[in-house]
């Protein structure tokens, strides 16, 4: 759980810079960074995309899981359930305070806790020990905390709550498959990965707007394919 303890340690670094500069950071600054970071999160994903061994394995789970995502509405359901808690909660209090407070505690748990790298990288965190994409992954979510919590206060911090119960089940989760998911199966899941975390990439750059979400079930497929295919692919020769 190394990449969870990081990735709170920079939620909590980061709502408390946020809180102490306010709206004092420059807004070009802040585009900068995370542009930097875009271009980052890109290579990442490129590297983790060419350890696939079979690109086929890769593009089934791609155009396979995001058609399952597309017709599940995973975006849209996200965005749905992120309004709900929104309202739900700040209906607790009238004051501002209450509000702001509850405003940035939701924001910020969707934003940290819903995506590929929040999945991905507990899982290889949980499997293997590699850390790497929650190590990118709290960088992003450290600047972001400072934007977030700049204008809406110390509820950004309390996120860091949900990624400790949320990323930190995953990666405990993960382990219990240890026995189950191959070296080929893992390597699959996390070429495919990289696809999708290319595409976070790309929305940082500003460069395309892509409903990542949607993608999420090819990280199911992806491994699924590497275990059956070969045995489909020896019965239909037998």
């Amino acid at each position: 759980m190394v990449g969870t303890f990081i990735n709170v340690s920079s939620i909590l670094a980061g709502s408390f810079l946020g809180v102490s500069l306010g709206s004092r950071l420059p807004e070009k600054m802040r585009d900068t960074v995370l542009h930097g970071l875009g271009l980052v999160t890109t290579l990442v994903g490129l590297q983790m995309a060419l350890e696939t061994q079979n690109i086929l394995f890769v593009m089934g789970a791609v155009l396979v899981g995001g058609i399952m995502g597309e017709f599940m509405q995973l975006e849209e359901g996200l965005q749905r359930l992120g309004r709900g808690l929104q309202n739900s909660l700040s209906r607790w209090g009238t004051r501002g305070s209450l509000k702001s407070f509850a405003e940035g505690f939701v924001m910020a748990s969707l934003v940290f806790c819903v995506g590929p790298m929040a999945i991905l990288g507990s899982i290889q965190d949980g499997l293997s020990g590699d850390y790497r994409t929650l190590a990118v992954k709290s960088v992003l979510d450290g600047f972001a905390s400072i934007a977030f919590s700049a204008s809406l206060g110390w509820g950004v911090a309390f996120s860091a709550v949900s990624i400790l119960i949320y990323q930190g089940a995953l990666t405990l989760f993960a382990g219990l498959f240890a026995s189950v998911l191959t070296d080929p199966m893992i390597t699959e899941m996390t070429a495919t990965g990289g696809i999708i975390i290319m595409g976070i990439g790309l929305k940082l750059l500003q460069l395309k707007e892509i409903r990542i979400a949607n993608f999420l079930p090819a990280l199911v497929i992806a491994p699924a394919l590497v275990a059956l295919v070969p045995r489909l692919w020896g019965f239909l020769g037998g």
